[in-house]
């Protein structure tokens, strides 16, 4: 499915989301894809943000554009023919494994919550904040879209927000695998009509160990290692857990650091922030590490991997690079950085 922002969006917005949505695709996330950005040539006003700025058009690529608000929105209106008929065609297009099950409601409410887990692994394994989880940022097909205020941490805070207005961190990078839970509940509301008017909750029971096996499967692909089982694997997850928010290391530094598991070591013992390990965090991370095996040896070697950092997308390099094509319309900076999220895509590519 193509959609499109029409000229209310600013071109900032749409720089914002290209470099969001590329980045966390490089690291495996289902998201939307961007066609093309285009500038309009109009002066914008926003009321929300600095104005007046340049206006853009932003073409996406999705498998589809239907949220949980989509099915909250024909509930609250009573219309249960067209509830029936958005849930049939959004459960045979983005869901087709369920074919012609006898309880459709329930069974599309768990494809959904299996396909949202594995979205809000693929969000905390990258260490991405997408800033505004309400339901109609939640796609059925489980892609991320609409990128707002995100940000990507700079060290490990459960506490971070993205969005300027979220005082309270109700969408903080630690809420974030609660807030689609939260979410999928209000689904499971707008598909109650189709049970007698009783929210199939029950569907969503297994949310937190679909999360648990997505984190452990993106955990060790962002790393580059072979599984050693749900036990280990799972382990593995918790030192990484600690020594994220223990050490003030950079959460991207981590992983690139340690590519590779102990095979990397070399490489992590030359790392500038290797000093920002304190002694016990490292020698746990290492007992953690012992056994797991390279998945991909010959990408150990690779040119990324060669370099002296990894790539990142702070709130401080993408603010330079609008900078830029504001002041010169000079888009060298944000040419180089799509090329460095290239170099990502490339280690991880099959």
């Amino acid at each position: 499915m193509v959609s499109w922002g029409d000229g209310r969006l600013t071109l900032q917005g749409g720089v914002r989301e290209v470099l969001a949505a590329s980045l966390l695709e490089a690291h495996g996330g289902e998201t939307c894809k961007i066609l093309s950005l285009i500038e309009t040539g109009e002066s914008l006003v926003r009321y929300d943000e600095p104005s007046p700025t340049r206006a853009g058009v932003m073409v996406r690529l999705s498998y589809g554009h239907i949220r949980i608000g989509s099915f909250q929105r024909l509930s609250s209106l009573g219309d249960r023919v067209g509830l029936g008929r958005l849930l049939e065609h959004a459960a045979r297009l983005y869901h087709p494994q369920l074919g012609d099950t006898n309880d459709l409601p329930g069974a599309f409410l768990e494809a959904v919550a299996r396909a949202l887990a594995d979205t809000a692994a693929a969000w905390m394994t990258s260490g991405f904040v997408h800033g505004v989880l309400n339901t109609d940022n939640l796609n059925v097909s489980g892609e991320s879209f609409d990128y707002g205020p995100w940000r990507f941490l700079p060290q490990c805070d459960p506490a971070f927000t993205a969005a300027y207005f979220d005082e309270t961190g109700l969408y903080a990078y630690g809420r974030q695998p609660g807030a689609v839970l939260w979410g999928l509940r209000r689904l499971a509301e707008a598909l109650a009509p189709f049970d007698g008017g009783r929210p199939r909750e029950d569907r969503l029971s297994g949310f937190s160990a679909w999360y648990g096996a997505a984190v452990r499967r993106r955990l060790l692909r962002r790393l580059g290692l072979r599984s050693l089982g749900d036990a280990r694997d799972a382990a593995l997850v918790r030192v990484a857990s600690a020594v994220w928010s223990d050490n003030p290391i950079g959460f991207e530094r981590l992983v690139f650091d340690w590519t590779g598991g102990l095979a990397a070591e070399g490489r992590a013992a030359a790392s500038p922030e290797r000093r920002l390990l304190r002694p016990e965090s490292l020698a746990a991370w290492r007992r953690a590490l012992e056994g797991y095996e390279p998945a991909a040896p010959e990408r150990l070697a690779s040119a990324y991997l060669a370099g002296d950092r990894p790539c990142t997308l702070l709130i401080e390099e993408v603010e330079a690079i609008w900078a830029a094509i504001h002041n010169a319309d000079d888009w060298s900076l944000f040419h180089q950085k799509l090329a460095e999220i290239d170099a990502v895509r490339r280690l991880y590519a099959p």
